[in-house]
Order: C-alpha cells, then sequence, then structure tokens
C-alpha cells in the first residue's frame, strides 16, 4: 500500500494522454484504452477528469518492460475527432528532431 503522500495530485485542465518512451527504440508511445501502447496519437486513450488520469498514469508507470518515463501530456481534440498535441513539447515529441540530424553508417 502506498502512502498518500507518494501519490501525486494531477490537475487537468482539459484533455489529456498518458505518454512514455517504448523501451526497445525510445520511440514515443501513448497508453490506449486497452492497456497496451501505440505510436499513433489517434488511438491514445484520452483522460478528461484527474480520476481517469490517474487510472491511465497508474498502469503505464506499472507496465515498466515496455516503456517508461510515463507522463500525462495534454491534447487538442479537432472538430473532426483528430487528436493533436497541446503544447510544443508534444509536437516536438510527436513529429521527431528540430534539426537535421548527421549521417552515421555502421552504427
Amino acid at each position: 500500500m502506498t502512502s498518500p503522500l507518494d501519490q501525486k495530485k494531477i490537475k487537468i485542465t482539459g484533455p489529456v494522454v498518458v505518454t512514455a518512451n517504448r523501451v526497445g527504440d525510445g520511440a514515443v508511445v501513448y497508453r490506449r484504452a486497452d492497456g497496451g501502447w501505440t505510436t499513433d496519437l489517434d488511438d491514445a486513450a484520452i483522460a478528461t477528469d484527474a480520476a481517469g488520469a490517474n487510472r491511465l498514469i497508474d498502469a503505464a508507470a506499472a507496465d515498466g518492460l515496455r516503456a517508461i518515463g510515463p507522463y500525462v501530456a495534454p491534447v487538442k481534440l479537432a472538430p473532426g475527432g483528430e487528436v493533436r498535441p497541446g503544447n510544443l513539447r508534444e509536437l516536438i515529441r510527436l513529429g521527431g528532431p528540430t534539426i537535421e540530424l548527421p549521417v552515421t553508417f555502421g552504427i
């Protein structure tokens, strides 16, 4: 049993998803409603209150063999139902590096 002091209070001001990095290759992944992980933001489970966000983050944190560093990230819902990143950090994580990376061979 965990102490109430160990639990973080999550403040929700809009829709959120739980995101992390996949253990095998570091790819950005999102928690699905079925408990799996996806690289497609549109397939992520969306929470709209603190209780839902806590359920997602607790389940994600217990899944340390497939993804690490889970946290709650804001999203925006487009009129057509498309899910978009809710801030610049998540936009960059979704799109990849903002600079061209050097090409390396044999690594």
